[in-house]
């Protein structure tokens, strides 16, 4: 009985030697018929299994590189890798059954980014090199590294980018200052031009304005003299017949008048003469008429003129017969 507690004892003693807890940013990498195979489960036996890290692994790499006419230049890159689940076998072929199997596989994957540098600006004069074509060709080469090392690349920049040569590298420095200062001058008379065209178009759109808020003022005059010139019409048109009216009363009168001078006495001016040789001794009675009164005409003049003649006669010699007795 001893002998069986004792034996179950070591066996607990040599699980818990054996097994470990895997903890959330390591992959437990374990030996299967078929190859390689990963344990997903919580406790894994360490001396049956390798754990690789998830985390990244960053470095930074100097490439001394010549451009075409054989003249040097150095380039400086970062990049950052991890460890590929999907090619884990070629990351263990390549970094061997090893916990920095993930920075081994980076060292080799400088050597390829190195040769790739080199061979890319060989085929280029160093006037038409830069960091972003340097890079944008990197990001082309570098997918195939995952099959073949079994790391990823997650970042890559150029940190550097310069002929060894200073003279050639102040001349670079200089070309490319003018081309920005050429780019920009560029951009601003783009700006300037923009600005002229939106600002000739809000002319002329306020022209347009303009000329519509005209046209609609002359419309706005053009009704009210159409207005006006209807009232003026129809004053006309009203004056001409009070006129016609006056004309016919007038017409009326002078025949009533031809007819029976006698009403001579019943006017106006009849009344003011009459009263004028009353009131005044041997006074000369002046009888103002409007003009009115001389448009009946000059036969209507005539036949008042011996009327009143005739009546200024029948007073004075009802005077004197009164002055006699």
């Amino acid at each position: 009985m001893e002998f069986i507690i004792g034996v179950i004892a070591i066996l607990c003693l040599a699980v818990l030697f054996e097994y470990r807890i895997r903890k959330p940013d390591f992959i437990v990498l374990c030996e299967t018929k078929d190859g390689l195979g990963v344990r997903s489960g919580r406790f894994y036996p360490r001396h049956f299994s390798l754990l690789l890290q998830r985390t990244t692994h960053s470095f930074q790499l100097t490439v001394d590189a010549t451009a075409k006419g054989n003249i040097d230049i150095k380039v400086k890159l970062a990049a950052t890798v991890v460890a590929s689940k999907g090619h884990l076998t070629e990351l263990i072929r390549v970094g061997g059954w090893s916990t920095d199997a993930v920075a081994r596989a980076a060292k080799e994957l400088e050597t390829v980014l190195q040769g790739s540098v080199k061979s890319f600006t060989e085929q280029f004069e160093i006037e038409e090199l830069s960091s972003r074509k340097i890079r944008d060709h990197l990001l082309n080469e570098v997918p195939a590294s995952k099959a073949a090392l079994g790391v990823e690349a997650i970042s890559l920049t150029i940190l550097s980018f310069e002929p060894v040569n200073v003279q050639i590298s102040e001349a670079l420095k200089q070309q490319e200052q003018a081309r920005i200062l050429e780019q920009t001058e560029v951009l601003n008379q783009k700006a300037r031009i923009a600005s002229t065209k939106v600002k000739l178009k809000a002319d002329e759109e306020i022209a347009q304005l303009e000329n519509q808020l005209e046209m609609k003022k002359y419309d706005l005059k053009k009704s009210q003299w159409e207005r006006e010139a209807q009232l003026n019409d129809l004053r006309i048109n009203d004056e001409l017949k009070r006129n016609r009216k006056r004309l016919e009363f007038d017409k009326e009168e002078l025949d009533m008048l031809k007819s029976s001078p006698e009403l001579l006495m019943l006017t106006p001016q009849a009344a003011r003469l009459a009263e004028a040789s009353q009131g005044l001794k041997n006074a000369r009675t002046v009888v103002s008429l409007s003009p009115q009164d001389m448009a009946h005409g000059s036969e209507l003049f005539g036949m008042f003129q011996n009327i009143l003649q005739n009546a200024l006669d029948s007073y004075r010699s009802i005077k004197e017969k009164r002055q006699a007795k």
